[in-house]
């Protein structure tokens, strides 16, 4: 039965389509990452060159609130841990703790947010390229059976009787090899832009310390200033 007429005449072609499925489950993705990490780039670009143009830690702290992007976050995320009320104010139970220790820890925990959201679908492309060879082969293994059953219901083992079904039931290892390699290359393009980005990240981090440290880790929160309060990101499923 040809696959065009009826696709689901059998486990091969019930194998074929599942790994067409999985090549447009891949391109997508490279779509959605492509557009994700472009416009990240774009914002953080963006962003970085306003804050560091600003002239003190004080006017940069004004310009972080709203900002999107992935060092925007970062940097919201350092000026939360750091902020205090005017000298001889009451603060919060959060005000004990060491102003060091918090923005070490507010800096390393935004960075894995990061990370966690710029890893979201590369593990289901990284699975379809390691397991799409082996159902591909499944396929072929399951057509040659069928193929072999019916050479011996014929009687006949000339070449015309073995070469065409046996051919056709490769097709499956075509097709799981053709939707692996893209995979592959896609899952390892934007791990790499994954660690370059996150290279990024730990430098602006080291840099955001660093003039932290020049004001005692402390930033004086005026009255009447708008208190800078960490980027809020719904829960990230973890990739499976």
């Amino acid at each position: 039965m040809d696959l065009l007429t009826n696709p689901f005449a059998s486990i091969e072609h019930l194998v074929i389509w599942l790994l067409i499925g999985f090549s447009v489950v891949t391109w997508g993705l490279a779509l959605v990452k492509a557009i994700q990490f472009n416009r990240l780039k774009r914002q953080d670009r963006k962003f970085l060159a306003g804050f560091w143009a600003a002239t003190s830690l004080d006017s940069a702290a004004e310009q972080v609130q709203g900002r999107p992007g992935a060092a925007a976050h970062l940097a919201q995320a350092g000026f939360a841990a750091i902020q205090v009320g005017e000298p001889g104010q009451p603060g919060d139970l959060t005000q004990a703790i060491n102003h060091q220790d918090r923005l070490e820890r507010a800096l390393r925990q935004q960075i894995q947010r990061e990370r966690r959201s710029l890893e979201s679908g590369l593990a289901v492309v990284a699975s379809i390229g390691s397991t799409s060879p082996f159902i591909g082969l499944f396929g072929t293994v399951w057509g040659i059976m069928e193929a072999l059953k019916g050479i011996s219901a014929a009687g006949s083992a000339s070449l015309e009787t073995v070469a065409g079904p046996i051919g056709a039931a490769l097709v499956a290892t075509g097709f799981g090899i053709a939707v692996a390699v893209p995979a592959v290359l896609v899952y390892n393009y934007f791990l790499r832009r994954l660690k370059l980005t996150a290279a990024d990240l730990d430098d602006f981090a080291h840099d955001f310390y660093s003039l932290a440290q020049k004001s005692a880790f402390k930033l004086i929160l005026h009255p009447g200033a708008k208190r800078a309060s960490s980027p809020v990101h719904a829960p990230v499923k973890e990739a499976i």
